[in-house]
């Protein structure tokens, strides 16, 4: 099953966005379903950073909630991806004053 970009997910949210939030929440709760299926003994978190709440997402989410500092590592790509757009506002010059940290990732990501 493929999270990102879920083409049934993505027609949810159409659906919501058209008005008819009955079907966009009928299609989000078979996303759902099919995720708790196909996820209920794998790994599905795309995450590489060495973390020991890999894959727990309830108290990863709320550990980010509550230090307020940055957005759990599966949702960075995503909001790099709308950050990129507006950073097309000033030819991506914002890139010039950032420097990345370095960070400790997961053995099998490691080079």
């Amino acid at each position: 099953m493929k999270i990102e970009y879920n083409e049934k997910e993505i027609a949810a949210m159409a659906e919501f966005h058209k008005g008819n939030r009955a079907e966009g929440l009928r299609l989000q709760e078979e996303f759902a379903s099919e995720f708790r299926k196909e996820y209920a003994d794998k790994d599905h978190c795309p995450c590489q950073k060495a973390c020991r709440y890999h894959g727990n997402c309830k108290e990863c989410v709320a550990i980010h909630r509550a230090h307020q500092e940055h957005v759990p590592n599966c949702m960075r790509p995503m909001i790099n991806k709308k950050l990129k757009i507006l950073s097309e506002l000033t030819e991506h010059t914002l890139a010039n004053e950032i420097e990345a940290p370095k960070e400790v990732l997961r053995k099998e990501f490691q080079k």
